[in-house]
């Protein structure tokens, strides 16, 4: 830790699940959550515009959980991810945010490892560990509980290739290499990342200009950036299982990458056009 830095202590998380019609990947993430040995915080499910199926399952989660849950949900107007994840933060009640996706599972020590993480002045991007195609069909048929999985299982996954990627799941002392890149905005992204609420708020959250898949999240990361936020790296502390997936509708990827370049070179520009401040 930088010697002018003090520790900023975290009192409440709050969890924002992000989800859309896949209820068997979302079940697989709120177990693991529900499993969690850091047990201060809350789940606020930003449900993008899913069936009734989706809702029902959430619903039952609510009914039985310890932990508290909130469903947040708006009708299906295509990928809205920006616009239901401030929807989500509007009623968040923690002074910390953690985004991931309701098509990841977290590790026991996910959310303990990343309030370790958490300091004054910076985001915390984590990053993940990707199934393959035929293994999440696996893992969902049997309801696996791979986040009580050890090392050692996942060694085995490696070796039949059935994850991508090993070293993520290795833990390294939390050290100096983590402040290395305090500018850097790619690989930042929103299946895996920690924002103090209140830097969220400074510069109105998601721009929901970015509409379609693509770079909202990328977009959220330069503005903290341009804010004087800085990156502090949370890899080899706490990964993500991303479970497979179809890549998303990708007919506004130009739209938006020229968009993210535009506010690259805009350092300026911090506050969202249209963010949060819509929801309070």
């Amino acid at each position: 830790m930088p010697a002018s830095e003090k520790p900023q202590l975290v009192t409440l998380i709050s969890v924002i699940v992000t989800t859309y019609n896949w209820p068997q990947a979302l079940a697989a993430c709120l177990r693991s959550l529900l499993d969690q040995c850091d047990r201060q915080f809350e789940i606020i499910v930003a449900d993008d515009g899913s069936s009734a199926e989706t809702g029902q399952l959430i619903a039952d989660f609510i009914h039985t959980s310890p932990i508290r849950i909130i469903h947040i949900h708006h009708e299906d107007a295509g990928f809205r991810a920006g616009t239901i994840r401030n929807k989500a933060v509007a009623a968040a009640s923690g002074d910390y945010l953690l985004f991931m996706d309701g098509d990841c599972i977290a590790l026991p020590d996910f959310i303990l490892r990343h309030r370790e993480l958490a300091e004054a002045g910076y985001f915390v991007p984590g990053n993940r560990v990707l199934l393959t195609k035929s293994y999440t069909v696996q893992v969902l048929q049997n309801a696996t509980p791979l986040h009580l999985k050890s090392f050692g299982y996942f060694l085995l996954q490696r070796l039949q290739r059935h994850i991508n990627r090993l070293l993520p799941l290795l833990h390294l002392p939390i050290n100096s290499w983590r402040y290395w890149q305090p500018q850097q905005w790619q690989k930042a992204m929103t299946c895996n990342l920690a924002i103090w609420k209140t830097d969220f708020l400074t510069v109105n959250g998601f721009d929901e200009v970015f509409e379609g898949w693509g770079y909202e999240d990328s977009d959220l990361i330069i503005r903290l950036i341009h804010q004087g936020i800085k990156r502090k790296e949370g890899r080899f502390a706490a990964p993500v299982l991303h479970l497979w997936h179809r890549h998303n509708d990708r007919s506004k990827h130009d739209e938006n990458y020229q968009r993210l370049l535009q506010r690259l070179a805009n350092k300026s520009l911090i506050k969202s056009e249209r963010g949060v401040n819509q929801y309070f």
